[in-house]
């Protein structure tokens, strides 16, 4: 016997006396150091508050005078009552009086009273500690419950956490045609049993009606040792489940959420009858309700990675069909130009000026198609890990060399373009050739929206970012359509076209702001847009000076 063993063994059978009658007082002392009892003894009040400091009793037997003015011992009392004593009611509750004798009592009878009061402690004390193991294990199941999203490890924590919490021989969990669950099923059995697949078979469907039943009265079918046929149809049934591994014990206990149940947990004991308690089946239905909830967490979760995916297999299909049609529209885009070339420089012979005026439309429709091919491979692209190109750029320049390849195209509308130079060279950290694609994209957006006679202005200046850094701010602002008030926050989307550029034919992909966006987003910049219909439209370019 260990140390602390022998020293929990002797403290069991410490027992304090006290009585204020000296001749009671030894003739109890005798009797139960008779029996083995170590006794310590106290005649008055005073003793007695000492005795109970100092020592650590298993009992104190006391005389029923000396209960007032001291505090509970905190373990066991047997109070010894006097011929025509009254009983202080409240003096008995403070003192825990768990039994009583009348003085002076009989030995034997005596030392049962207290052998009893101390077993009685002895397996209150082993109940405690079991509850409290039952409850520290099943909470372990419950955080391994939590800890995962996957429906089946849940399951599988369920079943092993329940089997080797409460000593069962088998563990069958199982879930309902529901759609807020899979399908699962999981079974555990303890070590030597012959396994035995978890299944409903052809009883799935009187076991779910009978699970919502005790799902809906907030209860669980237990039968503690079942010898005989079940009494109830609700027994019978989840009976005949369990029957299958000849279950001497057993306990159901519904899974659900809401007002039905989605699964349920059986519980099964093949060798002996079991009586499940209280707190057993309060302690499974606590882990059941973490178990709903992780399956169905578990399974939007999987539902969402599901579309997720899904969702990324049909990005990634996009970008390969525009990727096939921009090279199945280049080829033959590029023989069509090269024929006109040859065509309008003679090398089919002289050409009319009727022809001419037909291969000018050609020319421009052929331009505008390429155009359309760019900004779908500029689409496509968007997203990939590209890399941007950067060096120190020019603003100002950028600007310039816009204004000059769109100039005819201005000219051909009659539409006005100005730029005003900056008051001094502003450099950003930049893709050169994509910051001239955006601002091609916007003022070419800004000419093609504006009427005959119209103006577009370009300006450029030093500003402060948000983040209280430098930058530059850059505004094109057009005397065109204006933009519906209902379709400014789409501007930005891919293919989205504003209602009167619908309506008025005016040609376009969609492509050019979104594209503008994209880029400027990815130099850590901000575009803008402020339109009235009928006004006009400003956009507005602000980037870091300094770059990304």
């Amino acid at each position: 016997m260990s140390d602390e063993a022998a020293g929990a063994s002797s403290t069991q059978r410490v027992v304090v006396v006290a009585d204020s009658d000296a001749a009671r007082l030894e003739l109890t002392t005798g009797a139960l150091s008779g029996a083995g009892f170590q006794v310590h003894t106290a005649g008055d009040a005073s003793t007695l508050a000492a005795e109970l400091k100092r020592r650590h009793p298993a009992v104190v037997v006391l005389e029923n005078a000396l209960t007032h003015s001291l505090p509970s011992p905190g373990v066991p009392v047997l109070l010894l009552l006097n011929a025509g004593d009254s009983v202080d009611l409240e003096a008995v509750e403070t003192w825990r009086v768990s039994d009583y004798v009348i003085n002076p009592p009989r030995p034997e009878e005596l030392v049962h009273r207290v052998e009893t009061l101390i077993g009685r402690a002895q397996e209150r004390h082993r109940l405690r500690s079991d509850v409290e193991a039952l409850r520290e294990s099943l909470r372990k199941v419950s955080a391994a419950v939590r800890a995962t999203n996957v429906p089946q490890q849940i399951a599988e924590h369920l079943v092993r956490g329940f089997g080797e919490a409460l000593g069962a021989d088998y563990v069958w969990f199982a879930t309902f045609r529901d759609e807020r669950v899979p399908r699962i099923r999981a079974q555990w059995n303890r070590e030597g049993l012959t396994e035995a697949r978890a299944r409903l078979g052809s009883r799935e469907d009187k076991v779910a009606d009978a699970s919502n039943r005790l799902w809906t009265e907030a209860d669980v079918l237990a039968v503690n040792d079942h010898r005989s046929e079940p009494t109830s149809a609700l027994a019978s049934t989840l009976h005949g489940w369990a029957g299958e591994l000849s279950a001497r014990s057993f306990v159901a206990v519904p899974v659900g959420e809401g007002e039905s149940a989605l699964g349920v947990i059986l519980v099964v004991m093949v060798n002996q009858g079991h009586d499940w308690s209280r707190t057993e089946i309060a302690l499974m239905q606590h882990v059941a309700g973490n178990v709903a909830h992780g399956l169905i967490q578990g399974h939007l979760i999987s539902a969402q990675q599901q579309v997720l995916q899904q969702l990324r297999q049909l990005d990634k299909a996009k970008t390969d069909f525009l990727a096939t049609v921009n090279h199945e529209l280049r080829t033959p885009l590029t023989s069509i130009t090269a024929y006109l070339d040859m065509i309008r420089e003679g090398a089919g012979g002289p050409v009319s000026e009727g022809v001419e005026r037909m291969l000018e439309v050609i020319d421009r429709n052929s331009d505008r198609l390429r155009r359309l091919i760019e900004d779908m491979l500029t689409v496509s692209k968007q997203g990939s890990s590209s890399s941007l190109n950067l060096k120190p750029v020019d603003i100002g320049q950028v600007l310039q060399i816009v204004v000059a390849t769109l100039r005819p195209l201005a000219e051909s509308r009659d539409v006005a373009v100005t730029l005003e130079e900056p008051a001094e060279d502003v450099k950003v950290n930049a893709d050169e050739a994509q910051l001239e694609q955006v601002f091609t994209n916007i003022v070419a957006n800004a000419i093609k929206f504006t009427p005959d006679g119209g103006t577009v202005g370009i300006t450029s200046e030093p500003s402060v970012a948000d983040d209280g850094g430098p930058s530059v701010l850059v505004r094109v602002a057009d005397t065109g359509l204006g933009i519906p008030e209902q379709d400014l926050p789409h501007v930005f989307t891919r293919f989205f076209r504003a209602s009167n550029a619908t309506s008025t034919a005016v040609p376009g992909s969609g492509l050019g702001l979104a594209i503008a966006h994209d880029i400027v987003k990815r130099h850590t910049g901000r575009l803008g847009l402020a339109s009235k219909l009928g006004s006009g439209t400003t956009v507005s370019v602000e980037l870091p000076v300094g770059g990304p």
